[in-house]
């Protein structure tokens, strides 16, 4: 188990970028659940903020892409309006472990596809 980034440091209605080893994720908590992310818009595999940990809309109500402003549900990474809608970000499966946003190793292994 790799232990990515502390849910402490996630505030309510933000997001975290996370890069281990030049894997490039995302953590976002809203309404005290948190979702993790691959950094990769489904459209071109480009990155998604649009500023250090800003991967968000200006209302904090939907991920939004730096480059083409496609929009997705926090929730479940659907791509609501943009060129890759009916779409998904790709989830990545993590536990918390006293604390810490956790994912197995061979969850960093498994290639993200366009």
């Amino acid at each position: 188990m790799i232990s990515l980034i502390d849910t402490a440091d996630i505030e309510e209605g933000t997001s975290r970028g996370i890069e281990l080893d030049n894997h490039y994720m995302f953590a976002v908590k809203k309404d005290d659940q948190l979702f993790l992310y691959w950094n990769r818009c489904p459209h071109l595999g480009t990155p998604l903020e649009w500023e250090e940990n800003r991967f968000l809309d200006s209302d904090a109500a939907l991920i939004q892409c730096s480059t083409h402003g496609a929009l997705f549900q926090i929730e479940d990474g659907r791509c609501l309006a943009g060129p890759c809608k009916g779409k998904h970000l790709q989830a990545i499966p993590f536990i918390v472990v006293n604390g810490m946003i956790t994912v197995e190793e061979s969850a960093l292994r498994i290639s993200t596809p366009l």
